[in-house]
This record gives C-alpha cells, sequence and structure tokens, in this order.
C-alpha cells in the first residue's frame, strides 16, 4: 500500500511505516454529547439529535444540549408516572392525537402538581401595576404628500429631498394649498383625496413615518420632511384620539389566565426539580446553576 505521507524527520530504512497512521479507514468522528441517562436509562444519542430540531439556538451544541435536557425531563415524568401507575387515554390535540407517553406526563402533572388560582385582588394588582398594556393605542388622522425615491437611489433621494424642502416652503406661507399640492406633487394614490391616508393606528404605517405621528399634534406639519424607505414625506396630522385605558373588568380574566399559566410554569419546575434532586442523571446537569430549571 502506497503511504500519503512520509514524516521527512525519519531516517529513510526505518520502520517509520508502522507508525503512521492507516490511509484505509477514516478516522470515527466523535460523538456529540454521550452517556445521557436517567436512572440507568440511556437516551441515545439519535434521539437527541433528532430532538434539537426542535430547539432553535444559537450555534448546533446548544441546540443538542437543550434537546437532552428536555429528553431527560421527559424520562424523569414518565419513569415517576410508572412509579405511581398512572396512565391516561391520549386527547385529541389542535396538532394531532397525543402519544400514550404525553397523555401519562400530562396526568402526573394534574394529579401530583398544585397549581394555586389567582384571586380577584392579584388581578387587580396586577392590573394597577401593568396599566399601560391594557390600553388602546391612539388614533391617527393624517395627510401627506410624497416624494418617492428608493433606498438606493441616491440621486433620485437627493431631489426628492430636495423638492420636499420646497414645498414645506410654500405651505408654510399658504398651508390651505396641501390639497392642492400633494395632487400635483405627491407619488401616493392617497394624493386624489387631497394626501388623507385616513385613521391610522401602530403598524399601519414605517416606524419613521409612525414616530412623526407620535410626536406631532393636531393641526400641525412636519417641519422638516421625513425620510422613509419610500422616500420624503410631508405629514399634517389633522386629528389625534388618545388611547384608552381599558376596565379591570373587561381584561380581569386574561390577566387571571396569564397569572396561572405562570404559576404552573413555575411549579411544573419545582416538580421536576425535586424529581431530578432525587434521581441519577449522567450526561446533563439539571440543577446546575445555568439550568432553565433553576431560573
Amino acid at each position: 500500500m502506497a503511504n500519503l505521507y512520509t514524516n521527512p524527520n525519519l531516517n529513510e530504512g526505518a520502520q517509520a511505516d508502522a507508525d503512521l497512521p492507516s490511509t484505509k479507514v477514516p478516522p470515527k468522528s466523535k460523538p456529540i454529547i454521550t452517556d445521557v441517562s436517567v436512572n440507568g436509562v440511556q437516551i441515545s444519542e439519535q434521539d437527541i439529535l433528532a430532538e434539537a430540531q426542535n430547539h432553535p439556538a444559537e450555534n448546533p451544541g446548544q441546540a443538542v444540549q437543550a434537546a437532552a435536557r428536555a429528553l431527560v425531563v421527559r424520562e424523569l415524568l414518565l419513569q415517576q408516572a410508572k412509579a405511581l401507575n398512572i396512565e391516561a387515554a391520549p386527547e385529541q390535540m389542535d396538532d394531532g392525537s397525543e402519544t400514550p407517553e404525553d397523555a401519562a406526563i400530562r396526568e402526573l402533572i394534574e394529579q401530583e402538581v398544585e397549581i394555586p388560582t389567582a384571586s380577584k385582588d392579584e388581578c387587580q394588582r396586577y392590573y394597577e401595576n401593568n396599566r399601560t398594556r391594557f390600553s388602546s393605542e391612539p388614533i391617527y388622522e393624517a395627510s401627506h404628500i410624497l416624494f418617492a425615491a428608493g433606498p438606493e437611489q441616491h440621486t433620485a433621494r437627493s431631489i426628492a429631498k430636495a423638492r420636499a424642502h420646497d414645498v414645506i416652503k410654500l405651505l408654510e406661507d399658504k398651508p390651505e394649498a396641501f390639497a392642492d399640492l400633494a395632487l400635483e406633487y405627491s407619488a401616493c394614490p392617497s394624493k386624489e383625496t387631497g394626501g388623507n391616508l385616513g385613521q391610522l393606528t401602530k403598524g399601519s404605517t414605517v416606524s419613521e413615518f409612525e414616530k412623526a405621528l407620535q410626536s406631532m399634534h393636531a393641526g400641525q406639519m412636519t417641519g422638516e420632511p421625513v425620510e422613509t424607505k419610500f422616500g420624503y414625506h410631508i405629514i399634517f396630522l389633522n386629528r389625534k384620539i388618545e388611547g384608552n385605558t381599558l376596565p379591570f373588568e373587561h381584561v380581569e380574566e386574561t390577566i387571571r389566565a396569564w397569572l396561572e399559566a405562570a404559576s404552573w410554569s413555575k411549579a411544573v419546575s419545582q416538580y421536576i426539580t425535586i424529581l431530578a434532586g432525587s434521581a441519577e442523571i449522567k450526561g446533563i446537569d439539571l440543577l446546575g446553576s445555568d439550568s432553565p430549571l433553576v431560573q
């Protein structure tokens, strides 16, 4: 067999061939993660790699670690369900019927984990501390004149900006001419209605346009052209309807669902931590400082 590589530091005639690696069989790659088990039950690398597809991460290594943790937790719960002789009939789920194993885990958690309900006082307290989360968005009624030019059209954008400045100067002297100038200059179909965009709420326009609206008061026109990816805009705010805080009675059930979901997650995490503390787990640390169970 011919050697693919000869060490120049070895003397000719020496038994160097015996020290060279074989070129017949490529070296076997090291497993990504090994020896993961729960109370002696091995979790295969193949299963971990398949599960990793369900755990988006910054790099493959993090996805594999997350997948291993998930399968270890699943095995912990299945072993506990078996120890307690818990069985349950699979239910029809939105994404298909659950497996018998999933049904057993669900029944285990329902039997073993006590989830406190959120009282009205707790819901009220959360509402008072988070009022901004329960306010309707303001509504803007605005008109604009668009001087169109794409992001890469540098010359066209310079021209569009200059024209917008010129029209702003005209409007400062004759603000009543906004609709006529919109019809003459605007590249937006709204020019046919004097530039009127109707009622706008959060997300109706691009962020730069929206930011300009938020800083304006009714009856005000932008003193400088507003730049967006579409070009330059002259904006006139016709009316602003402030958002209102929703009454507690309208959001009480939503708040209760949020609080109870948070309590459920915390209680289940604590239950798994107790199981992990009394189990022999190899290959993954469920109780370390960076574990999602203790965060």
